[in-house]
């Protein structure tokens, strides 16, 4: 992160992690898991069918979907589903992908796409391992057509040695807000829209949070 980056607004130390070393190295190793159980990933599918980003909507759809790995959570394929993540063969095995890129955000968040090109960008509970978390977003709305939604979900699992401090030790509605700032630093979008998707009370399974916003026209 140069110093003078958009992440500097926050506190030093904000973006460092417990593990430093080359992401490449940890995430080499396929992990064909997932990382939420099957209630928080029913509340995922069923968001993005309520956005109108997967196979139920009537438009052909061409979605990115971002730190991908073996299984997006779109209960029916859109018409083109770009997978981009760090193991190869964690996106070769993604049964619903079209096009697939290895590409570590952390080092290079400048996307390989065309302005305008996507109907919709997705980040599925991975939104807390980003150092340059801004760049990126501002990055997704410049590849967003006018109107299309950027998708970030997140739940409480993680692996703290990978996560961002200022993540790692903040609570679930801290978490929330700190998303929505990143989408407010990134500029582009229209005002955030932050949501708890899965039952709140006693509801034992694995929360399933929500950031979504949509492109300015």
């Amino acid at each position: 992160m140069s110093a003078s980056g958009p992440e500097d607004v926050f506190p030093a130390g904000f973006f460092a992690r417990e593990d430093e070393s080359s992401d490449a190295a940890f995430y080499g190793p396929p992990r064909l898991v997932t990382h939420i159980d099957d209630g928080a990933i029913a509340a995922v599918s069923d968001l993005y069918a309520e956005l109108g980003v997967d196979g139920s909507a009537t438009a052909p759809r061409r979605v990115l979907d971002l730190m991908s790995s073996w299984v997006s959570h779109l209960r029916t394929p859109p018409a083109e589903l770009v997978v981009l993540g760090m193991n190869a063969s964690e996106l070769r095995a993604n049964p619903v992908a079209t096009e697939r890129v290895v590409q570590d955000l952390n080092t290079d968040p400048v996307l390989p796409f065309a302005d305008a090109s996507f109907d919709a960008v997705l980040c599925c509970v991975s939104v807390d391992y980003l150092v340059r978390p801004v760049e990126v977003l501002r990055e997704a709305a410049r590849v967003l057509r006018p109107g299309a939604p950027v998708v970030l979900t997140f739940s409480n699992r993680l692996f703290p040695s990978k996560a961002v401090a200022g993540w790692l030790y903040a609570d679930e509605d801290t978490r929330c807000a700190i998303a929505a700032t990143y989408v407010r630093l990134a500029g582009g979008f229209d005002e955030p829209e932050v949501s708890l998707r899965t039952p709140s009370g006693r509801y034992r399974g694995d929360p399933l949070y929500a950031v979504v916003a949509r492109r300015q026209g």
